[in-house]
């Protein structure tokens, strides 16, 4: 099927420029609500995780979690090495991904709105499965 990035591509821009809108009036971007996402989701964790998990170098992931912590929604605590710091949630933290998420959550309804159940979820199902694929996950041995 050719086209199919074209028009992944022509939904990914506007997403992202309603969820920058969604997410600014609580001083967030798309960006930072990722690492949002990624403690709140996988618990306390390292700058390397969450730079793995989005392939993002980790200069930007710094910048990020240190925007964070001056909001007070992530804190930094010593990890098992010295040099480790693990990125947690604060209660306030917690507290704005239950009021973004709710957000976020009616942007999808809204996105999603007139498709049936079913197609919803294959194309749930299917995404994750062309990201394996661009990854090699996906190949097949010969």
């Amino acid at each position: 099927m050719q086209g199919f990035f074209y028009r992944y591509i022509r939904l990914y821009r506007p997403l992202v420029k309603k969820l920058n809108g969604l997410l600014g009036e609580y001083d967030l971007s798309y960006s930072l609500w990722q690492v949002i996402f990624y403690v709140r989701n996988f618990g306390p964790c390292t700058l390397v995780e969450i730079c793995k998990y989005y392939e993002v170098e980790r200069p930007n992931v710094t910048r990020m979690v240190h925007r964070l912590e001056e909001q007070g929604i992530v804190e930094q605590i010593p990890g098992k090495d010295r040099r480790e710091k693990v990125i947690r949630m604060t209660e306030r933290g917690e507290n704005l991904y239950r009021q973004c998420r709710a957000e976020i959550t009616g942007l999808e309804q809204q996105a999603m709105k007139g498709i049936p159940e079913t197609e919803q979820e294959m194309v749930f199902e299917l995404l994750p499965q062309i990201r394996d694929n661009l990854d090699h996950k996906g190949e097949e041995t010969n």
